[in-house]
This record gives structure tokens, sequence and C-alpha cells, in this order.
């Protein structure tokens, strides 16, 4: 039985607009890979509101590696992907076993990955799991701060601390950094911290994930200008918004900009909109059970419905979309698409 249903829509949508797009060789910069079974007993997910979203846990409960494999095979199928492996960086999950998983699959797939860190280890601890475990580096995450810090006052260093940041720095390790705070990319708190981080760690590669969650025109402020003379580079994983990743383009140049998808997440079907500065999933009706609850999630039903294709094709269909109109070369494409990851994760 095929992992996930793939419709003439998809193909359509694939042949049309992704296929001819894209370099045969790709790299993705942003998977997260796990298993049902490193989740705690009766966890249901340790959530705290405003910390993180809901509505990516519905699309699929587990993905082990050989998932994320066949995922490639069916959404991308004449192209060859080497993903950037690392767990599902939840509280609900054992993230001892995840990370080990992890190391595991890399080892037997070769391919490169980073540690889901949690800001209480130590740097003696997070240097021994990260040397051990062949990681290239971390990826951090707000849901690991402590729960005492109200959401809106959550800062990078809460869980991404100073100690940790030096250790990375000693040895010129990768950050994959999801910023927190409603602002997003252009909240001026994240704006500082980025640049202490870029100034006084200046070894530490830091990745901002989903282009700092800007999914919409109002998230990004003047963020980018305030970012461009600094080392940092976005990945686009799960953003669809042409506009942002044109500025990105313009702003940053296609050196600091890498493919990520954010799987399996990205398997989701659905269509993306912007309404009162807010990103809105649309989806078909009961597909993800009852979202009626979420502000970010819309359905629809009928044709409509049925024309919905796949969250990473619109992904891909919107840097398209934004190469077109900044006049971007193959090469350039081919950096995003594949070289600039290669580079920092040193694949040959």
């Amino acid at each position: 039985m095929p992992l996930f249903e793939y419709k003439p829509v998809d193909k359509d949508y694939y042949e049309r607009e992704i296929r001819d797009f894209l370099p045969k060789r790709i790299m993705d910069a942003h998977t997260h890979v796990y298993k049902r079974e490193f989740e705690h007993p009766g966890a249901g997910e340790d959530f705290q509101p405003g910390r993180s979203q809901q509505w990516p846990s519905l699309v699929a409960d587990t993905n082990p590696v050989e998932d994320l494999v066949e995922t490639y095979k069916i959404m991308l199928p004449d192209k060859e992907v080497i993903p950037v492996i690392f767990a599902n960086p939840s509280r609900s999950y054992d993230m001892g076993r995840s990370n080990d998983y992890i190391t595991e699959c890399s080892k037997i797939t070769e391919f490169p990955s980073l540690y889901v860190s949690k800001p209480d280890e130590t740097a003696d601890d997070l240097e021994r799991k990260i040397i051990s475990g062949g990681f290239k580096g971390a990826k951090v995450y707000l849901n690991f701060t402590p729960s005492y810090i109200p959401n809106k006052e959550i800062r990078i260093f809460d869980f991404l601390p100073h100690h940790q940041l030096e250790l990375l720095e000693q040895h010129g390790l990768i950050v994959m950094l999801h910023i927190p705070r409603a602002g997003r990319l252009r909240d001026p708190v994240n704006i500082e911290q980025m640049h202490e981080i870029d100034k006084k760690y200046p070894k530490v590669k830091l990745i901002i994930a989903h282009v700092g969650r800007a999914y919409a025109e109002a998230d990004l402020g003047d963020a980018l200008d305030r970012i461009a003379d600094t080392n940092m580079v976005v990945d686009i994983s799960a953003n669809t918004n042409q506009y942002v990743f044109e500025q990105a383009i313009k702003t940053l140049g296609a050196r600091r900009i890498l493919f990520g998808t954010d799987l399996p997440v990205t398997r989701m079907r659905m269509k993306r909109i912007v309404e009162n500065d807010t990103y809105i999933n649309v989806v078909e009706r009961g597909r993800y059970g009852d979202v009626g609850d979420d502000p970010h999630m819309r359905e629809i039903s009928g044709a409509e419905a049925e024309a919905l294709s796949f969250f990473l094709y619109e992904e891909i269909a919107a840097m398209r979309r934004a190469a077109e109109n900044t006049g971007l070369t193959k090469d350039q494409i081919n950096d995003i698409f594949y070289a600039n990851c290669a580079m920092m994760f040193e694949v040959n």
C-alpha cells in the first residue's frame, strides 16, 4: 500500500510547475525523522498554547527514515534528494531515544544530521552527544524553554543558552534556529539576539528556519535589511510566500538561502493564503480531523478541495515564481536547492 495518495492533480502540478525548475540533485536542509514509539505514554504532546502549532502533527504521527525516502520517490520522482535529518522537537517525545535513532539513521544512510538539544544540557553533555552521535550541529526549539517563562516573553537565549553557543562556536558547528515571539522575524528582540549570536559567535553557522517564520508580508518589516550584513542564512521550509522569497533573494542573495521541506508536514494537501496579516492553511473538510478551533486552518469541500495538492509543491512553486521575478540564473537556483547546503554540511 502506498505511503500516501498521489493524484492526477499532483502529477500535473509537478510536471507543469516543479520538475523542470528543480536541479537534478537537491539537498533538503530541514526534515524531521521520528517514530511513534518514542512518544512518552499518555503524553499527548505536553502542549503549551503559543509555543507551537498543533496542525503540523495532523499530517503524520510517525516518519521513520524509510518513509522520508519513500516520500521523495513519490513527490520528487526524478530527483536525487539528500536530506538533513533531525528528530521531532516535542516535549512529549523521549529526546534521548529520538536523537539516538537519528544517529542510527545517519550511519545507515549517510544523511547529515542535527542534534535536537535542550537548554538545560551542559556544554560537556552537549559536546559528548554531538561528537559521539556524528551530528553536524544542533536544532534548537522554543518548546524546551522552561514552562515558567510566559510564551510572549520567550527569548532565543532561553532555549539556546550562551554556554551551549560557546561550545558550538568552539567546534564551528551549525545551529538550526526556529525563532520565538509573536512578531516573528521582525521582532526587535529576535533581531538583537540574532545579531548578538552573529557577532559573539562568528564560527557558529546559523540557519534561521522558515525565513524566520515570515509566512505573511507583515512578518518581514525591515528585518531582512537588518540582518543583511550578518553571516546567517535562511531556509525556506514550510513557507509559501513568494513576496518573502523575493525580498530574501534581493536582500540576502541566493548564496544565503537554503531549500528545506519540513517533511513530513509538507505532505499536507493544502493551499496557503494570508488574511489580516495571518497565514491560513486551506484544507479539505474532514481530512485532518476537527480543525475548527485553529485560526490557521480553514476547510473547503467539493471541486475546490479536490484541486488541492501538496504543501511542498506550493512552496517550490512560490520559489520558482520568485526566482523568475528576480532573474535568478540556473546556477543560483542550484545554489539554493543544492550547493549552499552541500557546502555548509560538507556533502560531496
